[in-house]
């Protein structure tokens, strides 16, 4: 036998070895792939996939052949991501909105391989995943001209359901009319309040008057329908298409660095591993603290004293009890390592009511 024979024989044994090793990594892919429809994450992680090749790279001690091997754990990466997204094509994401809404938007591209069924209620979507109905909702947190949305904040407060993934959807609201229309003969523009509200500016300069829809995708819809030149829409591009009608202005909001943040929230709560250290890793509490002298600073220098860097607190009023309070906070760090959990045991002394709601990476960002 020649050298050649002999190196495909070798060849030919290797790739026996690393079918049996493939198959194994893809049986691996769908636990995760379970594991991810359980608890609404996403079937694409960047910041994961960096770290798996950043470690793996080094395991090749021929210089010559390790961006062959980068190649290869980049192809197998994504093979294992399409095979996930097969297995997640039951998937059930519900969202609040229609087609085109900017939530619609969000869950679009948090979920791409999942069923979408839309809500007109907040509450309704909520309870229907906590029902068992669907795998996950996503909802609207906040925005970064208009605030929070306090409604969602109320629901994370007294349901159920755990957030497990946030991400950052870049605003830009348009003016959309029916074919013919121009903004001289514009009288009326519909849409979201907060959509109004984000071209508060512009309706003025304009003298507009305006009326409210539960999302900015049913207002268009209302105008493609009603199919008069002298009301529009604020709405995105992207319902520009959906309901065929003209822009007759682009990006309108007064902000034009305007985003909100969207939570995928699930009935299983994920926790990282308690070992992991990544910058980019938060979580949220949502508690109540007793109605004594000092306790809400002794609950703030609780978590300041633990190293937590606190990103966002926010106090809510209690509907069951007048002038009560409910505070939400997101901050950065692994709560789920020992000194995470110090910190809870601490807070749970002192307040009345305390919930992890959830923790989530922050890497996630779309609307590119």
């Amino acid at each position: 036998m020649n050298e050649l024979e002999t190196s495909r024989n070798e060849i030919s044994r290797i790739d026996a070895e690393m079918a049996k090793l493939f198959e194994q990594r893809m049986q691996a892919a769908a636990v995760i792939a379970k594991y991810k429809k359980q608890h609404g994450l996403s079937v694409k992680d960047a910041v994961r996939e960096k770290e798996l090749i950043d470690r793996d790279r080094k395991l090749i001690e021929n210089a010559d052949v390790e961006s062959y091997y980068v190649q290869f754990l980049r192809k197998t990466i994504d093979l294992s991501c399409e095979y996930q997204s097969k297995l997640l094509n039951g998937m059930r994401v519900t969202y609040c909105g229609v087609e085109g809404a900017f939530a619609y938007m969000a869950a679009k591209r948090m979920f791409p391989e999942a069923e979408l069924i839309p809500y007109s209620d907040f509450g309704d979507a909520y309870r229907a995943v906590e029902r068992g109905e669907y795998d996950c909702v996503v909802l609207p947190l906040e925005n970064s001209a208009a605030g929070e949305v306090g409604t969602v904040m109320d629901l994370i407060f007294s349901g159920d359901l755990f957030v497990n993934q946030v991400v950052d959807l870049p605003i830009e609201h348009n003016l959309l009319g029916v074919e013919g229309a121009s903004l001289d003969g514009i009288k009326t523009v519909i849409s979201h309040p907060q959509a109004l509200e984000q071209c508060g500016e512009y309706i003025r300069a304009h003298g507009f008057e305006t009326e409210t829809f539960s999302n900015t995708a049913l207002a268009a819809q209302y105008v493609k329908e009603k199919n008069d030149a002298s009301v529009a829409a604020i709405a995105s591009d992207e319902t520009s298409k959906i309901f065929e009608l003209d822009i007759i202005d682009k990006v309108i909001n007064d902000s034009k660095i305007n985003t909100t943040r969207f939570a995928a929230l699930s009935r299983a709560q994920n926790r990282p591993a308690s070992m992991s250290s990544r910058a980019e890793e938060n979580f949220i509490l949502v508690l109540t603290v007793k109605n004594e002298a000092g306790s809400l600073a002794q609950m703030l220098n609780i978590i300041g004293s633990h190293g937590f860097n606190m990103r966002n607190l926010r106090s809510r009023p209690m509907k069951d009890l007048q002038w009560n309070y409910f505070f939400y906070i997101e901050a950065e760090g692994n709560i789920n390592n020992e000194n995470g959990q110090d910190m809870l045991r601490e807070l749970s002394a002192i307040c009345a009511k305390l919930k992890l709601v959830g923790t989530y990476y922050s890497n996630l960002k779309i609307g590119e």
